[in-house]
């Protein structure tokens, strides 16, 4: 099954008839404390684990969408924060090729309008909540009142970790076993956590200079101990639900990093190697590591990029924010619910 397939699959007897008004959607911004590195199906976006992750509360992307009707050039209009995307960039690309698989005719075109509050291809998961901002705003646009877990599915398409991006506070990317991906979906987790916080350590906007995607199939592919990986993933999985459930930071925090250090660890073992972390990424684990041999709960994780979220809860909110006070702050729990 191609990725056209599952969405006309998923739309089987849906409307196609777009309302009068732009469809509009808000997705949060997600961060995986067990990461998803890896693909069984390149196609589908299928991963080689499940995956965890925690919503970045207002952190994410407004997407209004609606279908264009009166231009002489049949062409997606790509506005991002009040600009035009140009063409030609990899965003517009995807999204081109995205927005394809949701078209019957070749006449059809849209205008999409972003706006986002965080970097664009700078680690901080903007493609996962682009492509869960587009798919729930078309779900207003056509009025197809999807269940959330459908959405998963058709976000997955775009960008894998946009499964994930259709919840606030935990979720966890089911992998599936099925070879045309329909149990492949987000799972929002009961539990809540409001004292747990996450915050944004910025130290390079700058878009990486390898793609995520990229990176992630080199690695698969060439590293010689890639075979190790879902072995690990599994195993910090359950040690991650399980913290979740009794409140245990601690061991949350500890899993969360050491997986986030493994994945790096993967890419630096491709070949050629990826390396992401720049000094100043560096010196902040350094820091991170000091404090806490010197009593301070504070975790990192760290994603495709230079970019560091920091992990700890409410009671050392002033503490932390001392040590890093250009530090963005977010309540998982608190701030923003989008569902």
């Amino acid at each position: 099954m191609n990725k056209k397939e599952v969405v006309e699959t998923i739309l089987r007897g849906q409307s196609r008839v777009a309302n009068n008004k732009p469809g509009v959607y808000f997705a949060p911004a997600n961060i995986a404390l067990c990461k998803y590195w890896g693909k069984r199906d390149l196609e589908l976006n299928l991963p080689q684990t499940s995956s965890l992750s925690v919503s970045l509360g207002h952190l994410g992307a407004k997407t209004a969408i609606q279908e264009i009707t009166d231009s002489a050039e049949i062409i997606d209009e790509i506005w991002i924060n009040g600009e035009p995307e140009k063409p030609g960039t990899p965003f517009s690309k995807n999204l081109k090729n995205f927005l394809d698989l949701f078209k019957v005719t070749p006449t059809q075109a849209y205008q999409i309008k972003t706006e986002t509050n965080i970097p664009i291809g700078a680690g901080l998961a903007s493609s996962a909540a682009g492509f869960a901002a587009v798919v729930g705003a078309l779900n207003d646009l056509y009025g197809w009142q999807l269940p959330l877990a459908a959405l998963s599915i058709l976000g997955r398409l775009g960008s894998g970790s946009a499964s994930r991006s259709f919840w606030s506070g935990f979720v966890e990317w089911q992998m599936g076993v099925r070879e045309d991906g329909m149990d492949s979906k987000g799972h929002a987790l009961p539990e809540q956590w409001p004292a747990l916080r996450v915050g944004i350590l910025i130290l390079n906007t700058a878009p990486k200079p390898v793609s995520s995607r990229v990176a992630m199939e080199r690695t698969v592919l060439t590293s010689p101990f890639y075979s190790v990986w879902p072995v690990k993933q599994a195993a910090d999985l359950r040690a991650i639900k399980a913290a979740i459930a009794a409140e245990n930071f601690e061991i949350l925090g500890s899993v969360a990093e050491t997986n986030a250090l493994a994945m790096h660890s993967l890419m630096l073992t491709a070949t050629p190697p990826i390396l992401y972390s720049e000094a100043a990424t560096i010196e902040s684990m350094h820091r991170i590591w000091k404090y806490r041999e010197e009593g301070l709960a504070l975790y990192f994780t760290q994603d495709a990029g230079p970019n560091l979220k920091l992990l700890f809860l409410e009671k050392d909110r002033e503490t932390v924010s001392q040590l890093f006070p250009t530090l963005e702050i977010i309540q998982p729990f608190g701030e923003h619910n989008n569902q």
